[in-house]
């Protein structure tokens, strides 16, 4: 029994079926070989043709990762800039909001930190989110997990100005020593550092750090921008100028 036609008049004939794409021949071993050789003639005789198509490369991965970090940069605005236990520098209410990744043990950390403190001091309306990120090691770990122990006695910016004006190791009687000396009851310290909830705001800018593609500290986030590795405090004042422009 033939099938009702669903579409056209009855009897018309049924169209043509399209033949199907040709496939492109093989090379064969010569032709590859062939092909081979001119090539590595081309990049002899012009060897400016591999750098731009390596430079081409670079620069389409570059632009790739940027727009990438901006998708994330978007997607995390409310975990960057406001996560309510994150500790707090400069004017809570300040226009333009910097956030600052580091590591107390990070050599570049060390060098942004007075161009920070400069910058703080002629800009009172610059409020600064601090992200503990300790990724050099156990040393690392033990400072952040003191200073945000330190954030529960009021002295997490008293603590951290001592660690990073430090030119030795941050071990733990190093952070003893300097904790007392700013006024933090060290006993209390001790105990808040093994508080789990430490440990999870670690791990929780860890996994931030990673979904911005961060590849090392110190790195700054300011407005939509993200600046990685000690900036010079012109170019700081240059980018919480372009930030407070944009509104």
């Amino acid at each position: 029994m033939a099938l009702a036609q669903t579409s056209g008049q009855a009897g018309a004939p049924a169209p043509a079926s399209t033949p199907p794409a040709a496939t492109a021949p093989a090379f064969s071993a010569q032709q590859r070989e062939e092909i081979v050789s001119i090539l590595r003639e081309a990049l002899k005789s012009d060897p400016s043709i591999l750098r731009d198509a390596v430079g081409a490369m670079q620069e389409a991965q570059r632009t790739e990762q940027a727009n990438s970090q901006r998708a994330a940069l978007a997607a995390s605005h409310d975990a960057l800039f406001n996560d309510a236990r994150d500790p707090i520098k400069g004017n809570a209410r300040g226009d333009v909001t910097i956030v600052e990744f580091f590591d107390a043990r990070c050599g570049y950390c060390k060098a942004l930190y007075p161009n920070m403190q400069t910058l703080l001091q002629r800009d009172r309306n610059i409020r600064v989110v601090m992200k503990d990120l300790p990724i050099l090691g156990p040393n690392s770990v033990v400072a952040s997990r003191a200073l945000l122990a330190a954030q529960k006695q009021g002295k997490y910016e008293a603590l951290y100005d001592a660690l990073l004006k430090l030119r030795t190791e941050p071990t733990e009687q190093v952070i003893q020593a300097e904790a007392q000396r700013a006024g933090l009851d060290w006993a209390r310290l001790r105990r808040d550092m093994d508080d789990p909830a430490i440990m999870q705001r670690i791990q929780a800018n860890v996994a931030l750090a990673q979904r911005l593609q961060l590849e090392g500290t110190p790195a700054l986030v300011i407005g939509d921008t993200l600046i990685p590795g000690a900036v010079e405090l012109s170019e700081l004042e240059r980018l919480v100028a372009e930030a407070r422009r944009r509104g």
